[in-house]
């Protein structure tokens, strides 16, 4: 276990940047590896770590960038290759905390396959935090979708730049914002808690509370409807400008958007007339509630 001086497990955020495979089965080749490593009692940055990654097959590389700031073949042709720079990886790796966006996903299977790649065994987290999950569940879909693009956008973070090192430290910064807002929240519920539900530009809580993709058991999801509200509502899955997202938005590292429309979605009520038996029993049971809570002035 990766400790600091003081005794305290370390948090290392990772990123990868990988080519786009073009057909289903192809190889993800990881491109650039970037890190830093925080103090989780400080937030501090103790150190980083970044490199390009040549690729088995350059051919996969673009020759051109096709969006601001990508890696190009040019830029890959002369870096060290994976097994060149593993010694490293699996070093501010293994042992520690680990902690990204949609790394669940993405990033730690690809880590593993270029490990496997290489005849080698990958470095072993003691903890994981994917901040896509983590916020999806606690902070809700305020800035339109959990892109890390969007949260950064949100919080006037400046554009993310697709590459390693930055995406991790903006990952941080995302993170600090989120948490901040949610103390401030917790501090005074009844005022700052529902400001953000009223706010035109933001998407209901109960959309995120219903994701397939936030619970792992049927349990998982019977006590967060049980916390949340009555009133259920959906809404249409589109980019911020209200077209629907591109092919270059819909990156191997965005959270799955698409897919939940050919999902079985795990929603209590299957019909809409369901639904408003629902909800004139809520109003019944209102109104007998009231009854008799003053039931004594009937006497």
């Amino acid at each position: 276990m990766a400790e600091s001086n003081s005794g305290i497990t370390e948090i290392v955020f990772f990123d990868l940047e990988t080519n786009v495979p073009k057909r289903s089965g192809e190889k993800f080749w990881v491109l650039e590896f970037g890190a830093i490593v925080v103090c989780p009692r400080k937030l501090v940055e103790l150190d980083s770590y970044v490199t390009l990654i040549r690729p088995g097959d350059l051919s996969v590389v673009a020759l051109r960038p096709g969006r601001c700031g990508a890696i190009t073949r040019q830029a890959v042709s002369n870096a060290p290759s994976f097994e060149e720079v593993a010694d490293k990886i699996f070093e501010i790796l293994d042992g520690r905390v680990w902690a990204g966006h949609n790394i669940q996903r993405f990033d730690c299977v690809r880590i593993k396959e270029a490990f496997a790649s290489i005849g080698r065994p990958a470095p072993v987290p003691v903890g994981m935090i994917d901040s896509l999950g983590v916020l999806t569940q606690k902070f809700g879909r305020r800035a339109g979708n959990m892109k890390m693009a969007s949260l950064a956008t949100y919080f006037g973070l400046g554009q993310q730049k697709h590459r390693s090192l930055d995406d991790v430290r903006m990952n941080l910064e995302v993170l600090k914002h989120c948490a901040t807002v949610l103390f401030l929240e917790s501090s005074l519920p009844s005022v700052l808690n529902k400001s953000w539900h009223d706010a035109p530009t933001v998407q209901t809580r109960s959309r995120s509370l219903l994701d397939p993709r936030t619970y792992n058991s049927p349990s998982t999801l019977k006590d967060q409807l049980h916390n949340s509200s009555n009133t259920i509502t959906t809404r249409r899955l589109s980019s911020d400008n209200g077209k629907l997202p591109s092919k270059e938005e819909l990156s191997r590292k965005s959270p799955p958007t698409t897919t939940l429309f050919h999902q079985q979605r795990p929603f209590p009520y299957s019909t809409r007339g369901s639904i408003r038996k629902v909800t004139e029993r809520v109003k019944i049971n209102h109104v007998l509630s009231n009854i008799l809570k003053h039931s004594h002035l009937l006497r």
